[in-house]
């Protein structure tokens, strides 16, 4: 029998999805007011800021962004895949251990660990780079690509594995021939995790992040603190947009539940 949401249930989803929304809604609103500064409600509309965007320093802060957040999040992957599997198919001494060391980024605030990389780069006598930034994304999103592989992992059917095993196959063969296509879309949304994550971290970033090297949220925290105009607005504004036409092509070829779950095949 299919139980259906009563009116007190409807509403509390109403109000919560309205909680939600309302920043957003304010935020595309004030993008499209033509006049220097934040006003709102307004009776005239303009893609001023939008066009503005195209000839400021934010491009290029989008495109180390993305650079990071790519690097960042494919490093972290490939440090989670052999972590993940000597986690969850062996048992040793200290593996409780090694799995909250593996997760304690997300117990520590960002401010810390961006205050303890920039001490140490400075004892080691390193300089802010590219490198450093990823380095300092991949401590952060490590733990989101771990929990995603170790759940697709933990998920899966392993009789596919036996029957390989007993038919004679290799270690490696049976990992790429069968574990690794059967764990691929809980690793695509570890990735995918990973990559939100990395694009958008600014209190971390704000400690290692060099004039070279200045990602967008760190650049349109820098903007704010001196300019109050709609600008931002623009930016978060084609922001949504993209994410929201991701977010409707990862619908339409791979489904969001299943990526986004980690749900290895069956």
């Amino acid at each position: 029998m299919t139980r259906t949401n009563g009116s007190l249930a409807l509403a509390f989803h109403g109000l919560f999805i309205a909680f939600i929304l309302a920043p957003l809604v304010v935020v595309i609103l004030v993008a499209f007011t033509p006049e220097s500064y934040l006003s709102i409600p307004t009776t005239k509309w303009s893609l001023r800021w939008f066009e503005a965007i195209w000839s400021s320093d934010f491009i290029p802060a989008f495109w180390i962004s993305v650079q990071v957040a790519t690097a960042s999040a494919t490093v972290a992957l490939l440090l989670s895949v052999p972590a993940a599997i000597a986690t969850a198919r062996f048992q040793f001494a200290g593996r409780q251990v090694l799995s909250a060391y593996f997760l304690s980024p997300l117990m520590v605030p960002h401010v810390v660990l961006g205050v303890a990389l920039l001490r140490f780069m400075a004892e080691m006598g390193l300089t802010s780079n590219m490198g450093a930034l990823i380095m300092g994304h991949v401590i952060i999103v490590l733990p989101f690509t771990l929990r995603l592989a170790l759940a697709a992992l933990t998920g899966m059917n392993r009789h596919c594995e036996w029957a390989a095993w007993s038919l004679g196959a290799s270690q490696w063969t049976v990992f790429r021939r069968v574990t690794l296509p059967m764990i691929v879309p809980g690793l695509a949304g570890g990735w995918l995790l990973a990559f939100i994550q990395s694009f958008d971290e600014l209190t971390m970033t704000v400690f290692v992040a060099s004039p070279g090297t200045t990602t967008l949220p760190v650049r349109m925290f820098q903007y704010i603190t001196d300019n109050i105009d709609p600008m931002v607005a623009s930016i978060s504004t084609a922001l949504i947009v993209l994410a929201l036409v991701l977010m409707a092509v990862m619908e339409r070829v791979y489904g969001l539940e299943r990526l986004l779950a980690g749900k290895g095949e069956g």
